[in-house]
Protein backbone atom coordinates (compact mmCIF):
# COMPACT_ATOMS: atom_id res chain seq x y z
CA UNK A 1 0.00 0.00 0.00
CA UNK A 2 1.59 3.50 -1.20
CA UNK A 3 2.58 5.56 1.80
CA UNK A 4 -0.11 8.25 2.52
CA UNK A 5 0.81 11.78 1.23
CA UNK A 6 0.40 14.91 3.83
CA UNK A 7 -1.49 17.67 2.56
CA UNK A 8 -1.67 21.20 3.94
CA UNK A 9 -4.85 23.09 2.57
CA UNK A 10 -4.91 26.66 2.88
CA UNK A 11 -8.54 27.55 3.26
CA UNK A 12 -11.28 25.03 4.98
CA UNK A 13 -12.97 24.82 1.40
CA UNK A 14 -10.41 22.66 0.71
CA UNK A 15 -10.75 20.51 3.65
CA UNK A 16 -12.21 16.34 2.63
CA UNK A 17 -12.66 13.73 5.21
CA UNK A 18 -10.07 11.05 6.00
CA UNK A 19 -7.69 13.61 4.57
CA UNK A 20 -4.23 13.55 6.22
CA UNK A 21 -2.73 16.89 7.41
CA UNK A 22 0.05 18.39 9.94
CA UNK A 23 -0.73 21.23 12.69
CA UNK A 24 0.28 22.22 15.64
CA UNK A 25 -1.47 22.01 19.25
CA UNK A 26 -2.69 25.41 20.43
CA UNK A 27 -4.19 24.45 23.37
CA UNK A 28 -5.76 22.03 25.00
CA UNK A 29 -9.17 21.48 27.32
CA UNK A 30 -10.55 18.63 29.44
CA UNK A 31 -12.80 17.36 25.86
CA UNK A 32 -9.84 17.86 23.92
CA UNK A 33 -7.16 19.77 21.76
CA UNK A 34 -7.51 22.31 19.47
CA UNK A 35 -4.78 22.32 16.28
CA UNK A 36 -3.50 24.82 14.35
CA UNK A 37 -3.70 23.81 10.52
CA UNK A 38 -2.97 26.65 9.06
CA UNK A 39 -6.54 27.54 7.49
CA UNK A 40 -8.74 30.52 9.01
CA UNK A 41 -10.40 27.84 12.05
CA UNK A 42 -8.75 25.40 14.23
CA UNK A 43 -9.83 21.96 14.15
CA UNK A 44 -10.54 19.62 17.37
CA UNK A 45 -9.22 16.37 18.71
CA UNK A 46 -11.83 15.32 20.52
CA UNK A 47 -10.66 13.35 23.40
CA UNK A 48 -11.86 9.76 22.56
CA UNK A 49 -10.22 10.40 19.22
CA UNK A 50 -6.37 11.10 21.22
CA UNK A 51 -5.78 6.80 20.84
CA UNK A 52 -7.93 3.94 20.79
CA UNK A 53 -7.31 3.39 24.60
CA UNK A 54 -9.30 5.14 27.23
CA UNK A 55 -7.35 8.20 28.52
CA UNK A 56 -7.89 10.33 31.94
CA UNK A 57 -6.29 13.45 30.82
CA UNK A 58 -5.74 15.18 27.32
CA UNK A 59 -2.09 15.66 28.11
CA UNK A 60 -1.03 12.50 28.74
CA UNK A 61 -0.97 12.41 24.79
CA UNK A 62 -0.58 15.77 23.65
CA UNK A 63 0.30 19.42 24.99
CA UNK A 64 0.74 22.90 23.93
CA UNK A 65 3.01 23.60 21.09
CA UNK A 66 3.07 20.17 20.15
CA UNK A 67 3.54 19.15 16.47
CA UNK A 68 1.11 16.22 15.50
CA UNK A 69 -0.23 14.93 12.48
CA UNK A 70 -3.81 14.21 11.98
CA UNK A 71 -6.49 12.99 9.70
CA UNK A 72 -10.04 14.47 9.17
CA UNK A 73 -13.01 13.59 10.50
CA UNK A 74 -15.62 15.54 9.07
CA UNK A 75 -15.57 18.89 7.80
CA UNK A 76 -18.32 21.70 7.81
CA UNK A 77 -17.16 24.95 5.90
CA UNK A 78 -20.18 26.67 7.04
CA UNK A 79 -19.64 26.44 10.83
CA UNK A 80 -16.38 26.43 10.94
CA UNK A 81 -15.68 23.11 12.14
CA UNK A 82 -13.04 20.93 11.67
CA UNK A 83 -12.89 17.35 13.49
CA UNK A 84 -9.62 15.50 13.76
CA UNK A 85 -8.57 12.36 14.73
CA UNK A 86 -4.85 11.44 15.84
CA UNK A 87 -5.77 7.44 15.20
CA UNK A 88 -5.66 6.53 11.72
CA UNK A 89 -9.20 5.60 9.84
CA UNK A 90 -10.36 2.95 8.33
CA UNK A 91 -9.90 3.06 4.60
CA UNK A 92 -12.66 2.01 4.19
CA UNK A 93 -16.11 3.17 6.59
CA UNK A 94 -18.95 1.06 7.17
CA UNK A 95 -21.02 2.82 5.33
CA UNK A 96 -19.44 2.73 2.54
CA UNK A 97 -19.60 -1.45 2.53
CA UNK A 98 -23.02 -3.23 1.08
CA UNK A 99 -23.47 -6.62 0.23
CA UNK A 100 -22.45 -7.30 -3.54
CA UNK A 101 -19.30 -5.07 -3.38
CA UNK A 102 -16.33 -6.34 -4.83
CA UNK A 103 -13.11 -5.38 -3.11
CA UNK A 104 -9.42 -6.50 -3.20
CA UNK A 105 -7.75 -7.20 0.50
CA UNK A 106 -4.37 -9.00 1.40
CA UNK A 107 -5.01 -12.28 3.23
CA UNK A 108 -3.85 -11.04 7.08
CA UNK A 109 -4.54 -14.32 8.35
CA UNK A 110 -5.00 -18.48 7.80
CA UNK A 111 -7.71 -20.81 10.00
CA UNK A 112 -8.48 -23.80 9.39
CA UNK A 113 -12.25 -22.79 8.20
CA UNK A 114 -10.89 -20.46 6.12
CA UNK A 115 -9.19 -16.88 5.88
CA UNK A 116 -9.51 -13.33 7.24
CA UNK A 117 -8.88 -10.60 4.44
CA UNK A 118 -8.34 -6.87 5.06
CA UNK A 119 -9.96 -4.86 3.03
CA UNK A 120 -9.32 -1.81 4.95
CA UNK A 121 -12.16 -1.40 6.78
CA UNK A 122 -11.99 -1.63 10.35
CA UNK A 123 -11.78 -5.02 10.95
CA UNK A 124 -10.52 -8.07 8.27
CA UNK A 125 -13.82 -9.69 6.49
CA UNK A 126 -14.05 -13.75 7.00
CA UNK A 127 -13.39 -15.64 3.76
CA UNK A 128 -14.83 -18.54 4.76
CA UNK A 129 -13.36 -22.13 3.34
CA UNK A 130 -17.07 -22.95 1.38
CA UNK A 131 -16.51 -19.40 -0.36
CA UNK A 132 -13.52 -20.45 -1.85
CA UNK A 133 -14.94 -22.85 -4.56
CA UNK A 134 -16.26 -26.76 -4.80
CA UNK A 135 -14.48 -29.24 -2.81
CA UNK A 136 -12.04 -26.89 -0.99
CA UNK A 137 -10.60 -28.86 1.99
CA UNK A 138 -7.60 -26.64 3.10
CA UNK A 139 -8.08 -22.85 2.72
CA UNK A 140 -4.12 -22.80 2.24
CA UNK A 141 -4.66 -24.74 -1.45
CA UNK A 142 -6.50 -21.46 -2.17
CA UNK A 143 -4.70 -18.55 -1.13
CA UNK A 144 -2.07 -17.36 0.79
CA UNK A 145 -1.18 -15.13 4.27
CA UNK A 146 -0.24 -12.03 2.68
CA UNK A 147 -1.39 -12.64 -0.88
CA UNK A 148 -3.45 -9.89 -2.64
CA UNK A 149 -7.15 -11.43 -3.71
CA UNK A 150 -10.55 -10.00 -4.95
CA UNK A 151 -13.43 -10.76 -3.01
CA UNK A 152 -17.14 -9.80 -2.80
CA UNK A 153 -19.03 -8.85 0.24
CA UNK A 154 -21.97 -11.26 1.00
CA UNK A 155 -23.20 -10.02 4.22
CA UNK A 156 -22.53 -6.84 6.62
CA UNK A 157 -23.18 -6.83 10.08
CA UNK A 158 -22.26 -2.93 11.55
CA UNK A 159 -23.90 -3.82 14.70
CA UNK A 160 -21.27 -6.78 15.00
CA UNK A 161 -18.40 -5.14 12.87
CA UNK A 162 -18.48 -8.81 10.95
CA UNK A 163 -17.97 -8.83 7.26
CA UNK A 164 -18.62 -11.83 5.25
CA UNK A 165 -16.50 -12.15 2.48
CA UNK A 166 -16.50 -14.56 -0.89
CA UNK A 167 -14.52 -15.18 -3.95
CA UNK A 168 -17.71 -16.20 -6.03
CA UNK A 169 -17.22 -12.96 -8.11
CA UNK A 170 -20.34 -13.56 -10.27
CA UNK A 171 -23.82 -13.98 -8.97
CA UNK A 172 -23.93 -17.21 -11.24
CA UNK A 173 -20.95 -18.59 -9.62
CA UNK A 174 -22.38 -19.18 -5.67
CA UNK A 175 -22.84 -22.09 -4.67
CA UNK A 176 -24.32 -22.41 -1.76
CA UNK A 177 -27.29 -23.23 -3.18
CA UNK A 178 -26.43 -25.90 -5.85
CA UNK A 179 -27.82 -29.68 -5.67
CA UNK A 180 -23.80 -30.43 -4.93
CA UNK A 181 -24.58 -29.04 -1.49
CA UNK A 182 -24.64 -32.79 -0.51
CA UNK A 183 -20.83 -32.64 -1.33
CA UNK A 184 -19.84 -29.57 -0.65
CA UNK A 185 -17.18 -28.85 2.64
CA UNK A 186 -19.19 -30.07 5.90
CA UNK A 187 -18.93 -27.43 9.50
CA UNK A 188 -15.97 -29.23 11.42
CA UNK A 189 -17.85 -30.49 14.62
CA UNK A 190 -16.39 -28.01 16.55
CA UNK A 191 -17.51 -25.23 14.23
CA UNK A 192 -21.53 -26.99 14.51
CA UNK A 193 -20.84 -27.16 18.45
CA UNK A 194 -20.03 -23.09 18.37
CA UNK A 195 -22.68 -22.26 16.70
CA UNK A 196 -25.50 -24.04 18.33
CA UNK A 197 -23.85 -22.83 21.69
CA UNK A 198 -24.65 -19.52 20.15
CA UNK A 199 -28.51 -20.42 19.42
CA UNK A 200 -28.79 -21.81 22.98
CA UNK A 201 -27.14 -18.45 24.29
CA UNK A 202 -30.10 -16.03 22.37
CA UNK A 203 -32.41 -18.30 23.34
CA UNK A 204 -31.59 -18.09 27.45
CA UNK A 205 -31.39 -14.10 26.24
CA UNK A 206 -34.63 -14.51 25.35
CA UNK A 207 -36.45 -16.68 27.69
CA UNK A 208 -34.55 -14.41 30.90
CA UNK A 209 -36.51 -11.39 28.97
CA UNK A 210 -39.96 -12.20 28.14
CA UNK A 211 -40.48 -13.22 32.20
CA UNK A 212 -39.84 -9.61 32.76
CA UNK A 213 -41.81 -8.13 30.33
CA UNK A 214 -44.74 -9.82 31.50
CA UNK A 215 -44.43 -9.16 34.35
CA UNK A 216 -43.86 -5.44 33.44
CA UNK A 217 -47.23 -5.48 31.91
CA UNK A 218 -49.33 -7.73 34.90
CA UNK A 219 -47.90 -5.47 37.14
CA UNK A 220 -49.13 -2.25 34.64
CA UNK A 221 -52.71 -4.10 34.30
CA UNK A 222 -52.98 -4.57 38.21
CA UNK A 223 -52.44 -0.35 39.03
CA UNK A 224 -54.71 -0.12 35.70
CA UNK A 225 -57.23 -1.89 37.82
CA UNK A 226 -56.94 -0.80 41.11
CA UNK A 227 -57.05 3.03 39.78
CA UNK A 228 -60.57 1.68 38.20
CA UNK A 229 -61.69 0.21 41.53
CA UNK A 230 -60.93 3.27 43.58
CA UNK A 231 -63.02 5.75 41.20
Amino acid sequence: MPEETIQQPTSIEEITPKMKLKGKVTRTELYGAFVDLGVEREGLIHISRLSTKRIKKVTDIVNEGDEVEVWVLNVDPELGRIGLTLVEPPQVDWSEISEGQVLTGKVARMERYGAFVDVGAERPGLLHVREMGQYVRNPSDIVKEGEEIEVKVIKVDRRKRQIDLSMQLDAGDYLGDSEDDDEAPMLSPMEIAFREAQVDQEKSRRNRRKPKRRRKHETMDDIYRRTLDNN
